[in-house]
């Protein structure tokens, strides 16, 4: 996710209200199978999926994906579907999605009953019916990270948000930019605090290798620190753009050893991988989701 992509995010703010019935249970996707999943997240064609939503999927599907990433829930719809509506768009083009990003904000927590707003509450429930087995919240709002104490206590809402996830069988988990890996509290880094502050059994992290890349750290250099901490990985290859400046590109033609670090996550338990390149360097985005999947199914990956 780069700099745009928050933009979006920030553009694309969930306003949910109320609850609803709790999903049957055996909706989410089963986290218990060790057998690695590929999948794409629907950022790639964000433009794409604005103008035609089912023909983008349709397309997707047509090239061999099987899972998708979501990145668009607002007004309690997914790419202007209710859950029902988008479930069944799935289902009838035979994509699971077992992941989907939505941001869980400050103002989602109610600090005087101790509890998450209905909003957030209808969030996860929402991705529970649609089959997802992790909820990532993709970006942290700048107020939460201030000051430790302030980041502390946000640390605290992730693990309650860990909770709520596993009472409809998902987990809750967090996708790095750069920003986690440069700035410090007291000393130590934004990720190595919410490593420190998260319960492992509640809070998974999304790591996106280029995100971090940015900020001079390395994806296999935290594979190693924080082994078994990765269910899910945002695979993603980095390029000098003619500004000078870091922008991401088809797999196997940047900077990262993109392949080398899959494979060192698959082996310390990792199981979902998805792709996400943002920009095309001349090619249209679908084309060159086709050969990323191309690409990864070389590798072994399907």
């Amino acid at each position: 996710m780069n700099t745009s992509r928050r933009d979006f995010i920030r553009s694309s703010a969930i306003a949910l209200t109320g609850a609803v019935l709790l999903p049957e249970k055996g909706y989410s996707y089963s986290l218990a199978s060790n057998k690695t999943k590929l999948a794409v997240q629907l950022y790639c064609v964000r433009d794409e999926m604005e103008e035609d939503p089912l023909g983008s999927l349709g397309q997707l599907a047509k090239m061999g994906y099987t899972h998708v990433e979501h990145a668009n829930y607002v007004d309690h719809k997914f790419y202007g579907w209710t859950a029902a509506e988008f479930k069944k768009v799935l289902d009838g083009l035979g994509l699971k999605i077992p992941s989907g990003h939505t941001v869980l904000r400050s103002k989602h927590w109610d600090e005087t009953r101790g509890d998450f707003t209905d909003e957030w509450k209808k969030t996860v429930e929402d991705a529970a019916y649609i089959g997802q087995s992790f909820v990532i919240s993709p970006y942290m709002e700048g107020s939460v990270h201030d000051t430790y104490d302030s980041f502390s206590r946000f640390m605290e809402v992730f693990n309650q948000s860990g909770t709520l996830c596993q009472k409809y069988g998902m987990k809750f988990g967090y996708h790095n930019h750069d920003f986690e890996f440069s700035k410090k509290l007291k000393g130590v880094t934004l990720w190595d605090l919410i490593m420190k502050n998260t319960e492992t059994d509640k809070v998974v992290m999304q790591l996106d290798m280029g995100n971090m890349y940015k900020a001079g750290a390395i994806a296999k250099d935290l594979l190693a620190r924080y082994p078994g901490r990765y269910d899910t990985i945002h695979v993603k290859d980095m390029v000098l753009n003619k500004d000078g400046e870091y922008e991401s590109c088809a797999l196997g033609e940047g900077l990262i050893d993109v392949k080398k670090t899959i494979d060192l996550a698959r082996d310390q338990g990792t199981t979902l991988f998805i792709i996400e390149q943002e920009a095309y360097q001349g090619k249209s985005p679908m084309e060159r989701m086709k050969e990323n999947l191309d690409t990864m199914q070389t590798w072994g990956y399907k």
